[in-house]
């Protein structure tokens, strides 16, 4: 060896080390629906390392393919991820909220609760 880097070995490194991360954060996203009791805990175990894990896995795939319209698709992918997936996660919070499914207990500072009081206030 003359000092010369077998690139596409260690690029088949780095797709094996990312696709392994990205699966192992879905079976853990996977697991926290299934384990957690709030709604609001399963809405933040199933979004950030859900698309952690897509995202992980998207560049695996990206290392692996040469194409480039194949490489454009998996960026429109992830950023699509990345846009819907927490504006979702909102409003699926914001909708069991607002269905009286949240342990009021359960949370350190209830913001909403204030803001819908002030509203109410300044309505009626």
């Amino acid at each position: 060896m003359n000092g010369w880097v077998d690139w596409s070995l260690v690029g088949e490194v780095v797709a094996s080390a990312a696709l392994l991360l990205g699966c192992l954060l879905t079976l853990l996203a996977a697991v926290g629906l299934l384990r957690l009791s709030d709604v609001l805990a399963r809405m933040h175990t199933t979004a950030k390392p859900q698309v952690l894990g897509v995202l992980l896995s998207l560049v695996a795939v990206g290392l692996q393919l040469n194409r480039s319209t194949d490489v454009a698709m998996l960026v429109a992918i992830g950023a699509f991820q990345l846009l819907t997936v927490p504006v979702a996660a909102h409003l699926v919070g914001r909708a069991a909220y607002r269905t009286g499914q949240v342990d009021h207990d359960a949370l350190a500072h209830d913001d909403l609760a204030d803001r819908l009081a002030e509203e109410e206030r300044s309505a009626g």
